[in-house]
Parts: structure tokens; C-alpha cells; sequence
């Protein structure tokens, strides 16, 4: 009996200093809920020593976001099953957020008996800040693209919002030029200022008029008092003027005097106002063939072509709609706090057949719809709309190029860590949690050109 009490003590002992070892954190509460053992590790990550942590309630320590909702060890006591890797945050002694993955279990004795709860805990603020630098290469504001058409953009836009010059951005209905606009008003030097848009496509001239540089008291029957229209607004800042290829000849004519005296005169007013304002403007149509046909004036076109951006439609660039998904559902989750984990990959590859008529518009209605029809779990197929699940749309794309889409990001994928890692294989299989086998087999697939060494000294790419 001594024996086995001894053998206890130091099996117990050899227990703590593992414990104290860790790197991750760990503590037990009772079933009270009180931190009943706070090791080194949650400590260091939460920078609350051990003795001001022991005898409080864990959501006196922690502050996570799980303590208000959706606790999973509250959910293990409950179910008395454990939980991994569940992401969430915790708030330090400096009133920090860390991201943090915990995973839950009970906590028993040697005969069985449930003392409380055990979790563990993973600090994850690296990870997150290397996801947001990754990210950061492929967002601009709210535009989010991976894609080379759109790097190209990208790539120009500082340049473009710090110079000042008008702006024409083309693109079909639905590719997003209204975020590009306030890509470009918030990366430049009017971002404190206000950011007005305007459909032109929306009013007739007599209200689009009034709409634009406003009236003065009197000018017609109603007007009472002065009102200030969208050019005064925007007063310093950027105005859009959304939809100007279907301006009326005659409306085109006098736009084009705004924009190159910078001054416009309100209804029933007497006297010019100054108009200190960077203009952008936006259509679905090709103005220059618009031009060509007589139906846009030549020297509007000119006032407003200084800077061109062509945005591309969804269907050109597929390799998008997987990230394009993903940030739509967590802006559904943090709008509606509904409880979906993600989509699967079946669901991602039956959004790639689809040539997206009403492009990122479109897509975004379809994940609200699944959304709605699967409001937990994964997105699947089943909660697509019905054109999507049966693939009887004529808009599905029935040829080969979703597995050219899908190459396409992988390649890409994988030569961005090789080049973050210097090649180093080892090190690109640990990152993207792949076997060294499995990622030599894609490079050898996706014909992926390697250096001879890889990023260790002296070690030779595999043939």
C-alpha cells in the first residue's frame, strides 16, 4: 500500500514538471468553475501570475469571447466529451486580445470520478500575424483577389489614389467598382474627408441635376430653403459618379463644364460655387465604343480617361471565389452570429463550375442563401440554390478550366511558401501540414520549377 502511494506521489510529481514545461497553458477548474491548477505556460501567455489566478472564476482570468456564448468547456462538463482545437480569444493582463485554440476534457481522479475540468490552450498571435501579412498581399480595403489581373491593380493603386487624377473604372455589373472607388478615396490623401456616390443611371436630368450641385430657396415651387447637392458633399473629398455612361447627351455636356472649370452653379442660384472635389467615375459599359457610336461625348471621355482600371469579371478569375466565399461567410457569421464553420470542399467546387453572370454580387446572394438554408455547420452542397445543386443552370460551366482554376491556386500557393521558406521542402511540407512525399508529387504534378539546393545549405532538390 506505501508502494503504490509512493508510486502515485511520484508519478503526481513527474505529472508537474511536465506540466511546467509545456509551452501551451493549462489549467483545471472545479465544478464551481474555479482555476483549481494554473501552470508556467498560462502564465507566460496571459501574463497573470499563478497566485492571482488560483480560486477565481475562470471567466475572471480569461475574458474570452467562449466565456459570454459558447464556452467548450462548459460544453465538456455538460457532455462529458472533450473538444479540440476550437478557436477563440482571451484578453491579457494589458487588455489585449491573443487568439488563442484550446481543447477541453474532464478532469478525474484514479477511480474514475469527475473532478472538474481540464483545458488547454495554444497561443496563436504568430500564426495570426503571418495570416494577416499573407492576406494583406491579396486585400485592399474590402476587395479581396488573388488573382494576376487583379494584382496588377492592386499593385498600381497607391500610386493611383496619391495622385489626385480623375479615374474612369470599367467593369461589368457586380465586379465590385464602388469598393475600388473607396479603395482609392481611403488610400489617398482625401480619406478624411467625405466619400459621395452617386448613380447617374438612376434619375432623370432634372432630378440628377438637382441631386448634384443642389438648389437654392425658390428655384421651383417646394424648394423652401437651400439644399446642397452631392458636389457640395463631398466638399474636399471624393465624389462617384456611379453609372455615367447613361447620361443623357444633353446632361453630358454640362458635367463636362464642372469638370473643367471645377465649379458648378446650384438651381435658382446666381453665383458659381467652387467644386474641391476628386472626381472617379464608374459604368458597365466600353466607353470608347461608346464614343465610336455616337452615343458619349468624345471630349467627356477624355475629361474623365486619365486613369483607366479595368475590373475583370468573376468568370476570368475563379481562383477567387474560394477566398471571395470565405469572407462572405464571416461577414454573415459577424452579422448574424450564426453558427457555420466553413464550406466544404464539394460545395467550393460546385461555386467554381458557375460562370457568375451577376459575378461577386451574385456569389455573395448564393453563401447568403446557403447561409439562411444551413444556418450551422458546414456550407454543402444541399444548401446551395437549386441551379447550383442540379448544375441545370446554362450558365454552369461544363468544360475543364475549374481544374485549371483550381491548379492554378495550388501552384500559386505552393511557390509563395517555397519562396517565404527559401525553398526549403521540409519546411513548406510542415507549413501547409502536408507529408514531404505528398508535396514533392504536387511540385513534380504542377511541373513547379525548384533551384538545385533547397533552403538548407548543401541539401540538393529531389529529382
Amino acid at each position: 500500500m506505501r508502494s503504490e502511494k509512493k508510486c502515485s506521489m511520484i508519478a503526481s510529481h513527474v505529472t508537474e514538471i511536465i506540466l511546467e514545461s509545456i509551452s501551451d497553458g493549462v489549467f483545471t477548474v472545479d465544478h464551481a468553475w474555479r482555476v483549481t491548477s494554473f501552470n508556467r505556460g498560462a502564465e507566460r501567455i496571459t501574463g497573470i501570475p499563478r497566485d492571482r489566478a488560483l480560486g477565481k472564476h475562470c471567466w475572471e482570468v480569461f475574458r474570452s469571447n467562449m466565456c459570454e456564448r459558447d464556452c467548450a468547456l462548459r460544453r465538456t462538463m455538460a457532455q462529458g466529451r472533450s473538444f479540440v482545437d476550437t478557436a477563440t480569444y482571451i484578453v491579457d493582463y494589458q487588455k489585449r486580445r491573443i487568439p488563442v485554440v484550446v481543447c477541453t476534457a474532464l478532469l478525474k481522479d484514479e477511480v474514475g470520478r469527475v473532478l472538474g475540468g481540464v483545458e488547454t490552450f495554444r497561443d496563436m498571435s504568430q500564426v495570426e500575424e503571418l495570416r494577416k501579412e499573407l492576406e494583406g498581399r491579396y486585400h485592399v480595403g474590402d476587395m479581396v483577389s488573388r488573382s494576376p489581373s487583379m494584382a496588377e491593380i492592386f499593385g498600381i493603386l497607391p500610386q493611383v489614389a496619391g495622385s489626385g487624377s480623375t479615374v474612369l473604372i470599367q467593369g461589368e455589373t457586380g465586379t465590385g467598382k464602388e469598393l475600388l472607388a473607396r479603395a482609392i478615396h481611403n488610400l489617398g490623401p482625401r480619406r478624411k474627408k467625405p466619400f459621395v456616390a452617386v448613380n447617374c443611371g438612376a434619375l432623370p436630368d432634372t432630378l440628377l441635376e438637382s441631386e448634384l450641385f443642389g438648389y437654392r430657396a425658390g428655384a421651383f415651387t417646394d424648394a423652401v430653403k437651400d439644399k446642397p447637392g452631392r458636389f457640395a458633399l463631398a466638399e474636399g473629398g471624393t465624389i462617384l459618379l456611379d453609372e455615367i455612361g447613361d447620361l443623357s447627351a444633353a446632361f453630358q455636356a454640362r458635367l463636362l463644364r464642372v469638370l473643367q472649370e471645377r465649379t458648378f452653379m446650384p438651381l435658382g442660384g446666381t453665383r458659381s460655387v467652387k467644386a474641391d472635389v476628386r472626381v472617379i467615375a464608374a459604368t458597365n459599359k466600353d466607353l470608347a465604343a461608346e464614343v465610336d457610336a455616337g452615343r458619349f461625348r468624345q471630349d467627356l471621355f477624355y475629361r474623365i480617361n486619365v486613369v483607366r482600371l479595368n475590373l475583370p469579371p468573376l468568370r476570368e478569375r475563379k481562383e477567387d471565389i474560394p477566398m471571395l466565399a470565405e469572407c462572405f461567410v464571416d461577414r454573415m457569421k459577424r452579422l448574424r452570429g450564426s453558427a457555420i464553420t466553413g464550406i466544404s470542399r464539394e460545395a467550393v467546387s460546385r461555386l467554381m463550375f458557375y460562370n457568375y453572370p451577376g459575378n461577386i454580387r451574385e456569389l455573395e446572394n448564393i453563401i447568403e442563401h446557403a447561409c439562411v438554408i444551413c444556418p450551422s455547420g458546414q456550407i454543402e452542397i444541399r444548401c446551395l440554390p437549386e441551379h447550383l445543386r442540379t448544375g441545370s443552370s446554362p450558365v454552369m460551366d461544363r468544360g475543364g478550366d475549374i481544374h485549371a482554376a483550381l491548379e492554378s491556386a495550388e501552384t500559386r500557393l505552393i511557390l509563395e511558401v517555397l519562396e517565404r521558406n527559401r525553398f526549403n521542402r521540409a519546411a513548406v511540407a510542415r507549413e501547409l501540414r502536408v507529408h514531404k512525399s505528398t508535396l514533392y508529387r504536387k511540385i513534380r504534378r504542377l511541373g513547379i520549377a525548384l533551384p538545385t539546393s533547397d533552403g538548407r545549405r548543401g541539401v540538393k532538390s529531389p529529382k
